[in-house]
């Protein structure tokens, strides 16, 4: 009974492997527009795909990163300055993109553009802290997605949103970024539903902790700082100096537990991309695949338990 068992288990195995190495085919005709290349994931997947010879529309925030990326991709590349909390700037984008892919449409759109700061204990944050990340991460996403959509669907391609483990598992000081990566989740799943009628294909990716600047723990610091200096005396004393600088010394260490092979993410994507039968979810790295995903099935008491036993604690907490 166990010999055929672990026999049928490795024939599914087999199966699909074989499945998810099977290629699209005319890659090299094929566009990819690509929010949020300036750095991090974005701009490495940007080189990665126009190695492969595909067209690459890589957008970004500053002509700086579009110099720089320009400078270490072939002709075929092109860049656009891109700010995805603008209705005027993404309508802009997308007759760009429009006048580029002509009737073909286009292949892939890579909702990658995000920011993680503000983020801090919700009673040191206001609206807009909240709103900002939102603006970007959720909002923006869903904008440039609803404009370039009918470019997408006359070519049958693919969507790849890039959400997070924190998607999944909802840290405590996560700000909005944990709620726009929920939501990200959220509207993946309604829009792939929706989008399969059309033979749209939609991925979502969840990274787990790696190494770009939305994870400089310099920066992370400082926006924590800033949070602590902006709040009320009596939020600061019922919090304490001890809650404060324990939390600051595990932001500074944040830099150690973060994977610097941004690849890892990439290869994901790419995947999603060009494979004729890409998943529906990619967890990127051992942290997201080893731990997160696996805590985020747990029952909630026990996933609170864990947070509690190990986050610092407020001066006047029961």
């Amino acid at each position: 009974m166990w010999l055929y068992l672990v026999a049928l288990v490795g024939l599914w195995t087999l199966f699909r492997l074989f499945r998810e190495r099977q290629v699209v085919s005319h890659l090299q005709d094929k566009y990819v527009f690509i929010t949020g290349c300036g750095s991090g994931f974005g701009n490495l997947l940007a080189r990665q795909l126009d190695r492969r010879g595909m067209r690459v529309l890589a957008a970004c925030r500053k002509e700086e990163g579009a110099e720089k990326l320009r400078s270490k991709t072939s002709d075929r590349l092109e860049t656009m300055i891109l700010d995805v909390t603008n209705t005027e700037s993404i309508v802009a984008a997308t007759q760009w993109v429009k006048e580029r892919v002509g009737n073909r449409g286009l292949w892939g759109l890579v909702n990658n553009a995000g920011i993680s700061t503000p983020s801090g204990p919700t009673e040191w944050m206001n609206k807009q802290d909240f709103a900002t990340v939102l603006d970007v991460n959720l909002l923006g996403m869903i904008e440039v997605t609803l404009n370039m959509l009918p470019l997408v669907r006359k070519a049958r391609g693919r969507v790849v949103n890039v959400s997070s483990v924190m998607g999944r598992v909802s840290f405590g000081g996560g700000g909005g970024y944990c709620i726009s990566k929920y939501g990200i989740e959220a509207f993946s799943d309604s829009l792939r539903r929706e989008l399969s009628h059309f033979g749209v294909k939609l991925a979502i990716i969840e990274p787990g902790y790696f190494k770009t600047p939305m994870t400089d723990s310099a920066r992370i610091s400082s926006n924590f700082q800033m949070l602590w200096d902006q709040t009320s005396s009596e939020i600061r004393e019922i919090y304490g100096e001890k809650y404060f600088a324990s939390s600051l010394k595990m932001l500074n260490g944040l830099d150690q537990m973060c994977n610097k092979d941004l690849s890892l993410v990439t290869d994901c994507m790419e995947h999603a991309l060009t494979a004729r039968h890409p998943r529906t979810r990619y967890s990127a790295g051992w942290d997201a695949k080893l731990f997160y995903l696996p805590l985020s099935y747990l029952p909630t008491s026990l996933v609170d338990s864990f947070f509690y036993w190990t986050s610092p604690k407020p001066e006047k907490a029961l």
